[in-house]
């Protein structure tokens, strides 16, 4: 039976934005049971390949090193949401203020997996940092409130020079994202 990965490609943060974001979060777990993300899967995605079979992961590496490289992608990054809505949260994010530069990078990245068969994402690219996943009924009450209530939500500027394509592998208590491919921007 062939094998499949389950893959995405993304911009990885450097160590003082995910220690930025990792001091609020010490301060925020405490108030709602949720799934947090640990410290070392913080990551900006730029295209969710999803399954992919293992025998044509060269042909999907080829593609993305095939990439004009078009020089750096600065991201600041600060604020919060909840997707898909605040009434009905799913998830809670950190807030990418994204560049024309990482739209046009998904964009390339959506047109170059199309090449390769991967059906285009109909819905907008909405660049974000996945902070926690909410699963079943929580009161969110005091985890808001201590969000409306910190000093700051500006937690730093990201810049990227390397897009890396991730595998994404169930773990006891969240994924594990490991990179299997690094490409210049």
């Amino acid at each position: 039976m062939p094998q499949t990965l389950r893959l995405f490609t993304g911009l990885a943060l450097e160590y003082h934005l995910r220690r930025n974001l990792d001091l609020m979060l010490e301060h925020l777990r405490p108030l709602a049971p949720l799934h947090w993300s640990p410290i070392h899967n913080f990551h900006i995605t730029t295209k969710f390949i999803g399954p992919w079979p293992a025998e044509r992961l060269d042909e999907l590496k080829a593609a993305l090193a095939a990439l004009e490289p078009r020089g750096p992608i600065i991201t600041p990054i600060s604020g919060f949401g909840w997707f898909p809505n605040p009434h009905h949260p799913r998830v809670l994010f950190a807030g990418v203020q994204a560049p024309p530069s990482l739209f046009d990078l998904a964009a390339r990245l959506d047109a170059s997996c199309a090449r390769l068969g991967l059906a285009p994402d109909p819905r907008a690219y909405r660049p974000h940092l996945t902070l926690a996943r909410v699963r079943g009924s929580v009161d969110l009450a005091p985890l808001r409130q201590a969000i409306t209530q910190l000093p700051s939500a500006d937690f730093g500027v990201s810049s990227a020079a390397r897009l890396l394509l991730y595998k994404s592998e169930p773990g006891e208590h969240t994924s594990i994202y490991t990179v299997i491919g690094d490409y210049p921007l």
